[in-house]
């Protein structure tokens, strides 16, 4: 009777670690794939000028005392 749970244990031993190898083999292949960078739906289109304000540390400072 010790054989067969010993038997048992090695199988089901057997099948976590082939399953654990198989996830992370797929989450490797996944990850490393070139994939094309998606575009933000928000960002400007090429030459398309952007309107942004840019503050000066002292500025910075200024608006910070008051």
């Amino acid at each position: 009777m010790n054989s067969w749970f010993a038997a048992i244990y090695f199988v089901f031993f057997a099948v976590i670690a082939g399953g654990a190898f198989a996830m992370m083999w797929g989450n490797i292949r996944n990850t490393s794939w070139e994939k094309p960078a998606k575009r933000h739906p928000e960002a400007p289109d090429p030459g398309e000028e952007v309107l942004y304000a840019k503050f000066s540390r002292e500025k910075l400072e200024e608006l910070y005392q008051k």
